[in-house]
């Protein structure tokens, strides 16, 4: 029975194409994630519980599609969680030094912005590796942040700030919504989109990408600006909900992130993702975290587990994809 499965599809690559697919693994994660959490607590089958659940991991989330978009264009970046604190920490000093909460705001996205310039700059201009260079920059801008914030954690912040990624509408809190609403945006764009298309290209050949006329450079410079943007508002959206600023801020969030792109099923070595996957292993991420505090699972034993699932699904990924092209 496999093996005439195997030659009909070998037959028909095109339909082999759309079910040999590194996402549908990840919808079935989910579903096996659900499943085993229901064995844990029935807390895990009212959807509020999940929605309540997924409020912290938002940030993460939002960068994860930026970062789906980077690693499909060919690159990486690793910087994301140190400038998830240096963000916050130069917004709470802003704020602190007397200025307003939309100036404040304002300071801290820019400062990201130009963190994932900096980032982009070296890696289209110097052509450093960007692995190489976001693991130096992953240093550098943390230690910016503890330089400016010491061991203190910068609070003051009006009562209306604290908590504001936890308003509702009906069950679902306000982040989760601008989470799928931005999801869907980035994902139609990238799916239905000529720039979708450039960046499949830029990623599979950059080469062919640059005699065809397309700016690779821009668009890469473009990407690591972006992210920057993105890890500033996660910044500002991590401090409204801790109520304090802190440089040890998203320590290790790097490990979350990427591993959200990667159970979603995007290509390491770039040309090959999607967003739906991403937004699927969003949840998957969201589910095992939260069916870990519930089994009162070590946190050491927690980032081991979720090690070894980056592990897995790297050469599970790459594995399929060979597999599709045959």
């Amino acid at each position: 029975m496999l093996k005439k499965i195997s030659i009909y599809l070998s037959e028909n690559p095109t339909l082999r194409y759309w079910i040999i697919r590194p996402e549908w693994v990840a919808v079935i994660l989910l579903i096996l994630s659900i499943i085993a959490s229901l064995q844990l607590s029935p807390f895990f089958g009212d959807l509020a519980f999940i929605m309540d659940s997924a409020t912290p991991y938002v940030e993460y989330g939002l960068i994860a599609i930026i970062l789906t978009l980077i690693i499909i264009s060919g690159e990486i970046d690793l910087s994301i969680a140190s400038m998830i604190a240096l963000t916050a920490v130069i917004f709470g000093t802003v704020y602190n030094a007397g200025f307003g909460m939309l100036f404040s705001v304002l300071i801290g996205v820019l400062s990201g912005a130009l963190c994932g310039l900096f980032n982009g700059i070296l890696v289209t201009k110097l052509k450093i590796p960007s692995i190489i260079l976001t693991i130096g920059t992953l240093t550098l801008y943390r230690g910016i942040a503890q330089a400016l914030a010491s061991d203190f954690s910068l609070g003051g912040y009006p009562s209306w700030f604290i908590g504001i990624d936890y308003r509702y509408v009906s069950i679902i809190p306000i982040p989760v919504i601008i989470f799928t609403v931005f999801a869907l945006i980035v994902g139609f764009l990238l799916s239905s989109t000529i720039y979708g298309k450039q960046l499949y290209l830029i990623g599979t050949n950059p080469q062919t990408a640059k005699y065809s006329g397309i700016k690779v450079d821009k668009i890469k410079l473009l990407l690591f600006t972006f992210s920057g943007v993105i890890s500033g508002v996660a910044g500002v959206l991590t401090t409204s909900r801790l109520a304090v600023a802190r440089f040890n801020m998203a320590t290790g969030a790097e490990l979350e992130i990427v591993l959200m792109v990667m159970l979603g099923g995007t290509y390491i070595f770039g040309g090959r993702g999607n967003i739906f996957g991403t937004f699927v292993a969003f949840w998957i991420v969201v589910i095992l975290r939260s069916g870990f505090n519930v089994a009162r699972i070590k946190i050491e034993s927690q980032l081991t587990i979720l090690g070894a699932m980056l592990i897995i699904a790297i050469i599970l990924t790459n594995y399929i994809y060979s597999k599709s092209q045959k």
